[in-house]
């Protein structure tokens, strides 16, 4: 095994790594944002609930993209 194949492995482990990381902390962000718009204002539950699927989307997106992307670097690279 060469030393830029393992630079690669490396790199595709460290890019899931840090999306897996970013995305809890994104989540995590989000899911304490909704409560307290929930514990200020209950009537605007329903709103705040389709915002946050909304929200919980797109910070999903982009762990789910650096997985395809890495894993494409590790298996087709």
């Amino acid at each position: 095994m060469e030393l830029s194949q393992s630079i690669i492995f490396v790199a595709g482990g460290i890019l899931m790594g840090l999306g897996a990381i970013g995305s809890g902390i994104g989540i995590g962000i989000l899911g304490g944002k909704y409560l307290e718009g929930i514990a200020r204002q209950p009537e605007l539950q329903p709103m705040l609930m389709t915002q946050l699927f909304i929200a919980l989307a797109l910070v999903d997106a982009l762990p789910i993209i650096a997985v395809g992307i890495s894993l494409y670097m590790i298996f087709a690279v």
